[in-house]
């Protein structure tokens, strides 16, 4: 497993990155002994970043990652988590400076730990980007100071939500974190994560499978793409079938290679999804597959979604 640089936090990362959501149940039942298996098989595999929140199954994610992790020297893996989303309506969210300390020291708690290598804030598109600017990422800063995290970052879907606070607050973030805009369909993110790369600051990309747009299985019910893209995707899969080949496999293919990339964060379920995953590492996509799948998903590239306060889109 390759290991790059995480921008300049001196922080080695794997091209993979463990999402933490399915520890905490998000997509169909976990137990912790299948928890451990998934995580022990992902440090096998060379994986040692591993990302979680408390939002990932209201905080089960990251007590189920906590308890894996226990007996692993702490210097095997870099541990990153989020604050300020706590569920999923609005109410849920909460950026405060009062907040964000008591969030880390939950977090700290519930994944048995002495630090956190790297604490983002979650979603920023759903709070106010001047609170996140000039309370939520102070706050953090100064619990840096305390040796409670070592470095701070953002996430969020909008690209133009995530250009603004890191612009307004550039000297206290270290990485930023996109999701569903370094994919197969959305490589919209790939100019801005080479300018962060290029001035220091850590890129994390994830969800490439689009959260399952780009599966054979397709998305969720509750999936917010447009049906356009929708459609586009299923034919990309079945032109995958009709080759023998996985649409899934291909797109993480395809977002692992992409150079402007650190790390590409996948959810990862069972000791098979691990060792799935793994395999697709290095390994370049089939170059007659890659152009047949991009035709299809050319009429539909980079089509997104509206999620979170409407002027943070």
């Amino acid at each position: 497993m390759q290991l790059r640089p995480l921008g300049r936090t001196g922080l080695q990362v794997s091209a993979i990155g463990f999402g933490g959501s399915p520890l905490g149940g998000v997509f169909g039942p976990m137990t912790q002994s299948l928890a451990n298996a998934t995580v022990r098989a992902a440090l096998e595999a060379g994986i040692n970043y591993f990302d979680t929140a408390p939002f990932y199954g209201a905080t089960a994610s990251e007590t189920a990652l906590g308890l894996a992790l226990q007996g692993v020297p702490r210097d095997r893996y870099v541990l990153a988590t989020k604050v300020g989303r706590y569920g999923p309506e609005h109410r849920d969210f909460d950026f405060s400076a009062v907040r964000m300390e008591r969030s880390v020291d939950e977090s700290l708690a519930r994944l048995r730990c002495g630090h956190i290598d790297l604490i983002q804030v979650h979603d920023l598109e759903y709070g106010s980007l001047d609170q996140v600017v000039n309370e939520t990422l102070p706050a953090l800063d100064r619990l840096r100071a305390t040796g409670k995290v070592r470095f701070v970052g953002i996430t969020g879907l909008p690209l133009a939500a995530l250009r603004t606070v890191q612009t307004r607050a550039r000297p206290l973030i270290d990485t930023v974190l996109s999701y569903c805009h370094g994919t197969l369909a959305d490589q919209t993110f790939l100019p801005d994560a080479a300018g962060l790369r290029r001035s220091g600051v850590g890129v994390l990309n994830a969800a490439p499978l689009a959260m399952g747009l780009l599966t054979r299985a397709g998305p969720p019910a509750w999936h917010p793409a447009p049906s356009a893209l929708r459609s586009a995707c299923a034919a990309a899969a079945d032109y995958c079938a009709q080759h023998g080949a996985d649409l899934a496999d291909l797109a993480l293919q395809y977002a692992l290679g992409l150079s402007e990339i650190d790390s590409t964060i996948i959810g990862l379920a069972s000791v098979e999804e691990v060792r799935r995953a793994a395999a697709c590492a290095g390994r370049a996509p089939d170059p007659a597959l890659l152009a047949g799948v991009q035709a299809l998903l050319a009429p539909v590239q980079g089509i997104t979604w509206l999620i979170g306060r409407p002027e943070n889109n």
